[in-house]
């Protein structure tokens, strides 16, 4: 009874989670940003707020192939199999062997009986059992641990295909903001050619002059070098998109659209909510906890180890008589072990264990400290976005009536063709800037949905399913 009560001791200090100051609300608030409490995002899906079947076809297939989110699982099924292996030492170790040899004894063997022959067989069959009796907990904190480091790695896959989708998702925004450019370059392709067929036919009439008619072919000349550039730029995304699920650079292609993609509204949320929605942030919590069960493994060094063994079987020179009753043997009996001087390891171990897990609190703290600035991040970049958005897109309005005063006035030789080329410059640029923000915007509108973990719960770490599957 006494070595039953003290199995069920444990010498690991009492766990608890690692203090972090948490604010009742973010910061930055926007119109997208308010959330029902009930409200979810979906993990199975959660990329489906943007209403893109090209997205959500690309996202399967890194599911289903991206060699990156499937190594990371066969992380995640070592670490199962290693908790099956430590939690083996909770049963008893049994084994068997049979032995057989033949044997020769040296002339000059001590004690050698007199009589005895000098070459003899030798038959052996037994079986062997050793069980420690987990006095002090050293097993039990052991698979507590290992545990613990398995949820942390279930944590770890989450993290991986979550950051791998938002990867995905941001290249497929910016795939989609680079189409926008390039649709707006081409029309003002067409508008600079149109712009240099009437310098060129005022020049022959003798109106302008021949810098007219190079100022607006150095202009046609810079614009088609830009939508060459940002062809360039999309086909590096495109490869990009490739590796990511999984296909070949050289056979991957993404259809052109310029159809925009609606800035979704993305549940926030409290801040205290985070914690149990973000898996970079369980995976923390839950090494601190197994670093804590560690403490106890290396205390109980301190103390006896009591193993119960026990061994049978038979054993004969001849083979007739190996399953009779003389050829019987058997040994049973505890054995209590103690190191008596150790130089001092045992005392190292308990001070490196009690350090791991003042490290692994710490990088805990700095997860969950840092998860709440990306949230106030992209709640900020949200909301400035949006207003230098709108501004922009005065400013591009108020370009292209520029455009058309200055060539009206052009036409009517009241100003020269610099200024029409300015304008057509500003024009461009500020309808460009207009869609690099709003694909800006769209960026941070995906960070966002990463910052908040996806629509994952810790309820997910005791469900891990393969990839794709």
């Amino acid at each position: 009874m006494s070595a039953m009560a003290l199995a069920g001791c444990s010498l690991a200090p009492h766990y608890e989670v690692p203090d972090v100051p948490v604010a009742a609300q973010y910061q930055s608030h926007g119109p997208w940003t308010v959330a029902i409490p009930a409200d979810q995002l979906d993990r199975a899906g959660w990329w489906k707020l943007y209403q893109e079947p090209g997205l959500d076809d690309l996202e399967q297939r890194l599911i289903a192939n991206n060699p990156d989110l499937s190594a990371a699982y066969f992380h995640y099924v070592q670490s199962q199999a290693y908790i099956k292996q430590v939690s083996s030492q909770l049963y008893p170790q049994v084994s068997t062997a049979g032995i057989y040899q033949r044997e020769r004894q040296s002339d000059t063997r001590p004690l050698r009986p007199p009589g005895s022959p000098d070459n003899y067989n030798s038959a052996t069959l037994g079986v062997a059992a050793d069980y420690e009796v987990d006095l002090w907990g050293r097993v039990r904190d052991s698979v507590a641990a290992s545990k613990d480091e398995g949820l942390a790695s279930g944590a770890d896959l989450a993290s991986t295909q979550l950051s791998l989708e938002i990867e995905l998702a941001r290249s497929y925004v910016d795939v989609r903001g680079l189409d926008q450019q390039i649709q707006l370059i081409e029309g003002t392709d067409e508008a600079y050619q149109k712009a240099l067929d009437l310098t060129r036919r005022r020049h022959g009439g003798g109106v302008v002059s021949g810098l007219d008619v190079a100022r607006a072919s150095n202009q046609l000349a810079a614009a088609e070098s830009e939508l060459t550039q940002v062809r360039a730029r999309r086909a590096l995304l495109e490869h990009a998109i490739a590796v990511l699920v999984g296909a070949s650079a050289s056979d991957f292609h993404i259809e052109p659209s310029t159809r925009p993609i609606a800035l979704s509204a993305v549940p926030v949320g409290v801040p205290s909510a985070l914690l149990q929605r973000r898996p970079d942030v369980a995976a923390a919590e839950r090494r601190v906890a197994a670093a804590n069960a560690q403490i106890g493994v290396a205390r109980s060094a301190y103390f006896p180890t009591l193993t119960l063994s026990a061994a049978g079987g038979v054993q004969s020179s001849v083979w007739a008589d190996l399953l009779s009753a003389p050829s019987s043997f058997w040994a049973i009996g505890p054995m209590l072990a103690v190191y008596l001087f150790d130089g001092g390891r045992r005392a190292a171990k308990v001070e490196s264990a009690k350090a791991a897990t003042s490290e692994a609190g710490a990088r805990y703290r700095s997860v969950v400290l840092a998860s709440f600035r990306q949230v106030e991040d992209d709640l900020s970049l949200l909301d400035d976005l949006g207003i230098a958005t709108n501004q922009q897109q005065e400013a591009a309005s108020a370009a292209d009536l520029s455009v058309n005063l200055s060539l009206s006035l052009y036409r009517r030789g009241a100003v020269s063709y610099l200024d029409v080329v300015t304008a057509q410059s500003a024009a461009l640029e500020s309808e460009r800037s207009v869609i690099q923000l709003r694909t800006q915007q769209l960026d941070a509108n995906v960070d966002l949905i990463r910052a908040l973990g996806g629509g994952w719960t810790k309820d997910d770490l005791q469900v891990v399913q393969l990839p794709g599957g």
